[in-house]
């Protein structure tokens, strides 16, 4: 079987916008920070909040973090955020001026968090709970894997969920919370109308992003080495985004 061809390099970024004006969607973790063990452990760049806010104010506003976090969660990592950004894969949305686009989202049944906490305590799973989703993570019980997948799959069924899958991780989340919801809702807004829309992102959960900037004329740049994707260009690591972004 033939490989997959490997991916080029993405333009650079300054000659993206020489040719017109372009709306940068950003996903955080494994995009902008390395993937820790758990959460928590996350090491941020310094300042990084501000460096984003100066790229947005070059790009007239049109950066957005597009995160499978809790908007709440990113802003205790990062401090008060004055950018666009989605929450909860996208479903909770704000603008830079921190006005909510769109309704407040509904959170999961509180007997959901509860079944899911009792689950991760008893099997070693860490449990991450946010305002509109859950998530169980278990890079450190690997090989518990398929059981984790049949009790999320069982819990997302009985009350009508969606999971969704990412590196060492299940989540629970709403219908119609992704990442490409977020990118659709931002792009008919000002200052993003208009603009070639570019998302970067790194899990299967970016390919819902990914799949929306094709759509609206523009492309997604995958960071790392996975194969199967929609993106169109590569980066190899957050530092590799870090420095296209030129943060």
């Amino acid at each position: 079987m033939d490989e997959k061809p490997a991916l080029p390099l993405p333009p650079p970024l300054k000659a993206l916008r020489e040719r017109g004006p372009i709306a940068l969607f950003l996903d955080f973790d494994g995009t902008l920070v390395d993937l820790a063990p758990t959460p928590d452990s996350i090491n941020i760049p310094s300042n990084l909040a501000q460096r984003l806010e100066a790229l947005a104010a070059t790009l007239d506003g049109r950066l957005a973090l597009v995160s499978g976090r809790a908007t709440d969660n990113l802003e205790q990592h990062l401090g008060p955020l004055k950018i666009a950004r989605a929450g909860s894969h996208g479903i909770s949305r704000f603008q830079a001026d921190g006005h909510r686009l769109g309704a407040e989202p509904e959170g999961l049944p509180r007997e959901v968090y509860d079944a899911l906490g009792k689950y991760a305590q008893a099997n070693g799973f860490d449990l991450e709970t946010k305002a509109h989703g859950a998530a169980l993570h278990y890079r450190s019980v690997p090989d518990r894997e398929h059981d984790g997948l049949t009790f999320a799959k069982n819990i997302a069924e009985q009350h009508e969920l969606r999971l969704k899958r990412g590196k060492f991780v299940f989540e629970l989340v709403r219908p119609g919370a992704d990442k490409g919801g977020a990118v659709n809702a931002f792009m008919v807004e000002e200052p993003f109308k208009g603009a070639l829309p570019i998302f970067i992102g790194d899990d299967v959960t970016d390919e819902d992003g990914f799949n929306a900037v094709s759509r609206l004329g523009g492309f997604g740049i995958l960071v790392g080495d996975r194969f199967s994707t929609e993106a169109l260009h590569r980066l190899a690591s957050p530092k590799e985004v870090i420095e296209w972004l030129d943060l």
